[in-house]
């Protein structure tokens, strides 16, 4: 019976002592990591049936947590991501349950948040990180997550105002952009997403939720 681990990725070393004591009393193992860049080497190491998620800083100088996630999932590394931040930030929120996330946490991390975004983390049984041994069920999501990462960062920025169910011309006027530019782009986003509506934008991006 294979453990359960927590990957503890956090440039701050304060706020790690103070994660994982917490996480380790709660009874799991706990793995931290100050570099995002060590953590990438080490997690693509994994044992396929561990079974695991991680908690992931989403602001660090060296690499950025949604940039560690791109790296992951680029190299068919699939392990839960609970990411973590000191600032409220909605769009960076959109942008990583874009990229799979399982949740969103502020710090100081609750104690109960933490502990239901853990348990639905770690629900996905014998996470691994190759293609060939990801659950049936889990395969749209990782469909969908292949789709978001084809997307320049002006789509991206595109993206969540449609998400967001903004007009065009709204778009427009919040970006400082043309209407046509827009419709562009707007266009380029759906045919990446092979989406026909915003309504389906939007059950891709809510598809881990279902």
């Amino acid at each position: 019976m294979f453990r359960e681990t927590v990957y503890l990725i956090d440039d701050n070393r304060d706020f790690r002592e103070s994660a994982s004591w917490m996480l380790v009393e709660a009874g799991y193992r706990v793995v931290e990591y100050a570099d995002p860049r060590i953590a990438l080497a080490n997690l693509s190491m994994l044992k396929s049936r561990e079974r695991c998620c991680c908690l992931l800083d989403i602001r660090m100088p060296t690499m950025t947590g949604l940039e560690l996630h791109e790296q992951l999932t680029i190299n068919q590394i699939y392990i839960p991501i609970i990411y973590m931040t000191g600032h409220g930030d909605i769009s960076l929120a959109v942008e990583a349950m874009s990229k799979g996330a399982v949740t969103f946490l502020e710090k100081p991390l609750d104690n109960e948040e933490l502990r239901s975004a853990l348990d639905k983390a770690l629900s996905i049984h014998s996470m691994t990180r190759r293609r060939s041994d990801i659950p049936k069920a889990h395969m749209k999501e990782c469909m969908y997550q292949e789709r978001f990462l084809t997307l320049t960062p002006r789509e991206n920025e595109i993206l969540h105002e449609i998400i967001a169910g903004k007009m065009n011309k709204v778009i427009a006027m919040d970006l400082g952009i043309s209407i046509k530019t827009v419709e562009l782009h707007r266009s380029r986003v759906m045919t990446k997403m092979k989406a026909v509506t915003p309504a389906d934008l939007v059950k891709m991006f809510l598809t881990k939720h279902v």
